[in-house]
């Protein structure tokens, strides 16, 4: 059905954008412009783009139909047609809904963080950006327009990365993550033409490109498959393009919270669900996806347990979360991946808010031990806190419990024992890692007087709402052995997931392990740092401290080897073979013109002579070539 409304859910934050970059401008000059104008445009904005998407939402249950909207026709060319198109199906309106409710939420969160921010104009600017970035994205009609998208998320995630770009760790970090998604945007780019090409079709469309998948052979889709998932590698944090995320935490807290939850690294499964037409016919490249998300999720687990930064550990629980949805969606179950995606989204921005709060509290430190010598009385927070901890811990009734058991089901139903036993050891290391953060910064005696601090309505708010999702968001998937109907499942059924056909015996046996396993990590976690010497504090130090020297490992490779390699060129090809040569032949010319030059010296004797001599090799040459 054709509606004007798909594209309001983009221009809402795009104009609030807009309007606080003016008004940022603007107060620069005349610095008479409080936070109140900026706050009012960042917080509203989002806002309606939630409450268009969920009208769309409710009519689109009501009625059972899709929306669409052309805009203009972009590029004709040749053989070539990309229209300025949004989507609404099913798989669109649903992640609109999460993307611009949670994004909002943030919203509202960093108009108290950011307080007193001498940038709070731009980054709200910026801020609005990102949600308008990744809302094109989810609702483009075509994989060029969600590439605008995906581009998009990428260059604000650069802005609001180096926001403090005083500070120089914070533009390496911007600029590290820049780079390394330009690498798996490139696959991506790569795996559109090879569709292009592949298929020789003139609309791109996503209904085109699936309606022409029998025109080419199957390793056509094999390599867009894997070029596609190149781009999710990157924009998505899984091995071996992950290492730009757990830096990325230099932004500010709000801006973490976004990327984590509701925007940018969660399109690379989205994209790999919109494409669920093509994956599901290649299989070989969806069991890839599961093994890479699989082994991703494991390292970052391992990490996370001896990280000291609040925010860095958060940024390796969700790689570690991501692993989880590549496993469901690369094994065929899109809606079950997706329903973590959801169920993560509240949680996971609540953890992050909560973080930031606790980080304020404390003037900026970041430190776990640091954070805990120094407590502060927090009980919204703590609270909170205490409820994200326990979802994405995998513990009913709580959302995570519910999103993260199925996608544990499915491996094992798949047959991929070695996917199960990877996701379950991982499920205890979450457990034990969020828990050993948990216990940490809110329960470890620091045997100093709490000291109570106000924290503004706008932080404890968002909270308090994402509390209630973090909780409750499960039972909209509620499993069919306890009597539920799988609401999410059956309104993503028009991406032709695979269902959970496994025995109920054997589901309540892998369930019960499943909450034995989350179960013995909190245990663990209980053991070492409920009452732990905060005198001692752990050192980011060994094998696992140092993140597996991976970052080093990339250093020596592609930094240092490149940088060797244009030297190579520089000293060695350039200057010694190149500039050498060239100088050589030259010089050699140079030398012959002058020899030749002194032929002309006005003597006619000597240029008779020259002239006879070129008379008698002519000569000789006609006689001997032509007989003469």
């Amino acid at each position: 059905m054709s509606t004007n409304l798909l594209i309001w859910i983009i221009l809402s934050p795009l104009i609030g954008a807009i309007l606080n970059g003016a008004l940022y401008f603007y107060n620069i000059k005349k610095r008479n412009i409080g936070e109140l104008p900026f706050a009012i445009i960042g917080t509203l904005t989002p806002l309606i783009s939630f409450l268009i998407t969920l009208s769309l939402f409710l009519r689109m249950i009501e009625e059972k139909i899709i929306f669409k909207q052309h805009i203009f026709t972009w590029l004709n060319i040749s053989s070539l047609n990309v229209d300025m198109a949004f989507l609404g199906d099913n798989l669109a309106i649903f992640m609109s809904m999460f993307v611009t409710f949670v994004g909002w939420l943030i919203h509202i969160y960093a108009v108290g963080y950011m307080k007193d921010d001498e940038g709070f104009g731009k980054f709200f600017a910026y801020f609005n950006l990102f949600l308008a970035s990744m809302l094109i994205l989810v609702l483009a009609d075509n994989p060029v327009i969600l590439f605008i998208g995906w581009e998009g998320v990428g260059v604000c995630s650069y802005l609001l990365i180096k926001f403090y770009y005083g500070d120089k760790n914070n533009v390496l970090a911007a600029n590290k993550a820049f780079i390394v998604n330009r690498v798996g945007d490139f696959g991506f780019l790569l795996g559109i033409a090879t569709l292009f090409f592949a298929l020789g079709q003139v609309d791109l469309s996503f209904s085109s490109i699936e309606a022409n998948l029998g025109n080419t052979t199957n390793g056509w889709l094999l390599l867009a498959g894997f070029l596609l998932f190149v781009g999710a590698m990157g924009k998505s944090a899984q091995i071996p393009l992950y290492t730009w995320l757990p830096d990325a935490m230099a932004g500010p807290t709000p801006i973490s919270a976004l990327i984590h939850a509701a925007t940018m690294v969660t399109a690379g499964v989205y994209m790999v669900a919109r494409f669920h037409f093509l994956y599901s016919g290649i299989e070989e490249v969806g069991t890839f996806i599961a093994y890479i998300g699989a082994f991703s999720a494991l390292l970052a687990a391992i990490i996370a347990t001896r990280q000291t930064d609040i925010k860095k550990i958060l940024a390796y629980s969700t790689m570690s979360q991501l692993g989880y949805m590549f496993i469901a969606v690369g094994l065929g179950f899109y809606s079950t991946g997706l329903f973590h995606v959801f169920t993560h989204a509240f949680f996971k921005a609540m953890l992050f808010m909560g973080a930031g709060g606790v980080i304020l509290a404390l003037h900026h430190e970041q430190n776990i031990f640091n954070i805990a010598k120094h407590r502060a009385s927090l009980p919204i927070i703590s609270t909170t806190f205490l409820i994200g901890v326990i979802a994405i811990s995998g513990i009913p009734p709580f959302s995570g419990f519910f999103s993260k058991d199925a996608i544990l089901t499915v491996a094992f139903q798949e047959g991929h024992y070695l996917i199960y036993a990877i996701a379950l050891f991982t499920a205890f290391l979450t457990a034990f890692y969020m828990f050993r953060l948990y216990f940490v910064v809110f329960v470890t005696p620091n045997y100093h007087k709490k000291e109570y601090v106000y924290t503004s309505k706008t932080i404890t708010i968002p909270l308090l709402i994402l509390a209630i999702g973090a909780i409750g968001a499960g039972f909209l998937n509620f499993p069919t052995i306890f009597g539920g109907s799988h609401m999410v499942d059956s309104f993503l059924g028009s991406l032709n997931s695979k269902s959970i056909t496994i025995s109920h015996e054997t589901e309540y046996i892998l369930m019960a392990l499943s909450i034995i396993v989350a179960s013995l990590g909190i245990f663990v976690a209980y053991k070492k740092y409920a009452n732990f010497d905060l005198e001692k504090p752990e050192l980011e130090v060994g094998f696992v401290g140092r993140k597996l020297y991976v970052d080093e490992l990339y250093d020596f490779i592609f930094v240092k080897g490149l940088k060797g390699l244009s030297k190579l060129f520089d000293k060695v090809i350039d200057d010694k073979i190149i500039d050498d040569t060239i100088m050589r032949v030259s010089t050699g010319f140079l030398n012959v013109g002058k020899r030749v030059a002194t032929l002309q010296n006005a003597n006619v004797r000597f240029y008779a002579v020259f002239m006879l001599l070129g008379m008698t090799f002519a000569f000789i040459y006609l006689y001997i070539s032509l007989g003469l």
